[in-house]
């Protein structure tokens, strides 16, 4: 074999060895969550432990709620098991940017969230509402005129409350939930404003008083978070809220957890 039959050996052997690696770098740059996720055959998911009524502890100690419902159904579509990770408001963003989850659940959006994550579907609905009894009649702001309004102090829903409430409203202010809630409970006022999440629990407890809510202040619908350029990801959340929304199933763990019915309009940021 001559020199140069042997150096256009090599360098066709080089070639190949070049294809081959580029090929596995393509298929390399090809995978993303969804492939990782059907390969470990487990998706994780972070949600808050302590959270009802959209997740929280059952009496067999695995986690309930919608949230839980919503992630549940995201597991099926992508035909993997569901393992739900606890997290706090403080470490849930670095848990998903350092890939120790793949999604979180209630998430609300803001522009400077967006910069560092991406978001899906809006799924749950989050709103500050007015709740009073049943035999207590308003409809708007202005039904709160002379009405005493329990609220937390210094949080959203007393900056709404306050931008929204006449003048003669007198707004009584607490420094926790359970304090609201218990002055309302008490009849020491007539109305409160919270959030969904409180009022649900308030909504479901107290037959007797019959509460309900009368309008809404404020609508900041939560989402479902996951890293930026996942598109097939991103794609399945939709798809999976889009068909609970289409086939009712979203409404009836509405009903079950927040319980009052899933208004769509309520989804909308």
């Amino acid at each position: 074999m001559t020199i140069h039959t042997k150096l256009r050996s090599s360098f066709a052997a080089l070639l190949l060895i070049g294809s081959a690696g580029f090929g596995l770098a393509t298929q390399a740059a090809k995978a993303d969550a969804v492939d990782d996720i059907t390969k470990a055959g487990v998706v994780n998911i972070g949600v808050f432990a302590d959270f009802p009524p959209f997740s929280s502890a059952s009496a067999d100690m695995s986690l309930k709620g919608y949230d839980m419902d919503v992630a549940q159904a995201i597991a099926d579509a992508l035909k993997v098991k569901l393992n739900a990770v606890a997290v706090t408001g403080q470490n849930r963003i670095p848990y998903l940017t350092e890939h120790r989850v793949d999604l979180l659940m209630s998430v609300g959006y803001s522009k400077e969230r967006e910069q560092v994550i991406d978001f899906a579907a809006a799924y749950a609905p989050y709103y500050i509402a007015v709740i009073g009894p049943k035999a207590v009649e308003v409809k708007d702001k202005d039904g709160l005129a002379g009405k005493t309004i329990a609220v937390n102090r210094g949080t959203l829903e007393d900056t709404s409350l306050t931008k929204a409430a006449p003048a003669s409203a007198d707004i009584k202010r607490f420094d926790n939930y359970n304090a609201v809630i218990q002055a309302f409970i008490s009849g020491q006022t007539e109305l409160m404003v919270v959030g969904n999440d409180v009022g649900a629990q308030v909504l479901a407890r107290q037959e007797a008083l019959a509460p309900e809510q009368k309008f809404q202040l404020l609508t900041s619908p939560s989402h479902i978070a996951l890293n930026k350029k996942e598109d097939r990801l991103k794609q399945t959340i939709n798809d999976t809220v889009a068909k609970m929304l289409s086939d009712g199933s979203l409404n009836k763990s509405s009903e079950a957890w927040l319980k009052t019915p899933l208004n769509p309009e309520n989804l909308k940021d």
